[in-house]
């Protein structure tokens, strides 16, 4: 079993902050170590496809004059972080896994990577996901796989891979993913870290490089769902450059977990019947039914429940994600920007020599199925079907919150798979995706959490909430670590164990 350690570069983003705040460490040491990290271990892990080294070193230089004066911008300051490669930042670039953005650099930053600087974080650089957030194992990277730190031959999760082994790995204190089927929670559980997926609206999408528009969301993964409440607490909000942005109070993420008392008495806990069926690895449901009856100690009272069109939610996704997609790709045609096929001939044929190079095998199916689900004669007996079957899922969790505070269940139906094991059956790829996927067609947030071990690979626990009730999935993931100490846990990574 792997063990506690004490280093700094596994210490939470609050241990950190404090760290700095007394003066035991500069920001420019924090940044060095972090760097120095990865410059240690990356070539075998993958985990970045972009490293901002002077541009970090910069910035914590700047933080340490910040913090010698007592001008600190915020608890977030200074300390080292990462953001997955869909994110646009000013300068730095961005490529979202694919060729046809292998030279891109943006003239302007998202909303959510300019309140982190404006927040005083720094910046180590972009972290490798599948391309363009399309898949589940961070296998369909143009620049390669990322690997898992817990064994590097096996798969990180996806499709925001990169950033969730980032965190697991100690490269920096955080990193910034994005859900739209589970990307956060399902490389979270996979690597053995936090992953909040907040609800959809909650978080700015302005530069974000869509996927499915009304899936997509901006999340952190963090070793406590403390520090997730930190970063929360900067990155949501309403932002008027995104239609989606909701204008709803965001509450003090920080301060409602600080004032949470260690139990969960009085808590009603819904237990899904239909998240315990075929496909869920043995050891996986055993560790998540312990986890459960942890609640239960804790005080919570458990609730059997039903979300009777689950079983339907991973087909509904997989015509609507991709019928997304395939609009949102279609502006990758080699004429404005981006990649483009040398040689000569009329744009039509330009057109497809260019998105036939520049996109891989995963990105071209999900836009043909798409294409086709959205195709004249198609549309009523596909896309507005699943729509339909959207609509009902969502019904059924706003009806089981009219019951129960949260929802709890496994995140992944399997631990970390290993690489190659599934690229060649897609069908078997998104069967990872079972049991994240409906919270993004409901539009609710979740969370996941450590809650043990199988053959020596992280399993994670899924909370689910009531729209915009982040404070509470968050203090419900903060009592159970609280209690437990899986969180704590950190892979043995030294260079010789990876090759």
């Amino acid at each position: 079993m792997p063990g506690i350690p004490n280093r700094i570069e596994h210490r939470t983003l609050t241990e950190t902050r404090d760290l700095l705040d007394s003066g035991e460490v500069s920001s420019e040491e924090l940044t060095r170590s972090a760097l120095d990290r990865i410059s240690a271990l990356d070539k075998e892990l993958g985990i970045f496809c972009y490293v901002n080294a002077d541009g970090a070193l910069q910035a914590a230089r700047e933080s340490d004059h910040r913090r010698s004066e007592g001008t600190a911008l915020s608890p977030l300051d200074g300390i080292p972080m990462s953001l997955k490669d869909v994110l646009i930042t000013a300068g730095v670039r961005t490529t979202c896994g694919s060729k046809h953005l292998e030279n891109f650099v943006p003239p302007f930053d998202g909303t959510v990577p300019r309140k982190l600087t404006e927040a005083g974080a720094v910046l180590l650089g972009k972290t490798n996901c599948d391309e363009f957030a399309m898949g589940s194992s961070t296998e369909n990277s143009a620049w390669g796989p990322s690997r898992n730190p817990w064994n590097p031959n096996y798969v990180p999760g996806g499709s925001s891979g990169g950033s969730a082994a980032a965190v697991a790995a100690g490269m920096g204190s955080y990193s910034l993913g994005t859900d739209t089927g589970g990307s956060v929670r399902q490389p979270a559980s996979l690597c053995g870290v936090t992953g909040l997926k907040p609800t959809y609206g909650r978080v700015s999408r302005f530069g974000l490089v869509a996927f499915a528009s009304s899936l997509d969301q901006i999340g952190p993964f963090t070793r406590t769902a403390e520090d997730a409440a930190h970063v929360l607490k900067v990155i949501a909000g309403h932002d008027p450059n995104d239609s989606t942005s909701q204008q709803v109070e965001v509450p003090d993420y920080v301060q409602a977990l600080g004032n949470a008392d260690r139990s969960l008495r009085g808590l009603k806990v819904g237990v899904p019947r239909e998240f315990w069926g075929a496909g869920l690895q043995p050891e996986v449901a055993q560790e998540v039914r312990a986890a459960i009856q942890i609640l239960s100690m804790l005080g919570a009272e458990l609730h059997d429940i039903s979300l009777p069109h689950t079983e339907y939610a991973l087909s509904a996704y997989y015509i609507i994600a991709p019928a997304e997609a395939s609009s949102n790709l279609a502006r990758y045609d080699g004429m404005k920007y981006g990649y483009r096929a040398p040689g000569e001939g009329n744009s039509i044929e330009s057109m497809l020599a260019t998105r036939d190079f520049g996109f891989g095998d995963e990105v071209k199916r999900r836009i043909m199925l798409g294409t086709y689900a959205l195709s004249a004669g198609y549309y009523e007996a596909f896309y507005k079907k699943a729509q339909q079957v959207r609509t009902l899922i969502a019904k059924d969790y706003s009806d089981a919150f009219n019951e129960v505070d949260v929802i709890v269940g496994p995140t992944s139906p399997t631990v970390a798979f290993r690489i190659g094991e599934k690229t060649d059956d897609p069908l078997a790829m998104y069967l990872n995706d079972v049991y994240t996927v409906p919270a993004n067609l409901a539009g609710i947030p979740g969370v996941s959490i450590p809650c043990g071990f199988a053959e020596g690979l992280p399993i994670g626990l899924q909370f689910l909430g009531r729209h915009f009730d982040e404070v509470t999935l968050l203090r419900v993931a903060h009592v159970y670590q609280s209690a437990t100490d899986w969180h704590k846990r950190t892979p043995d990574l030294r260079v010789e164990n990876l090759t």
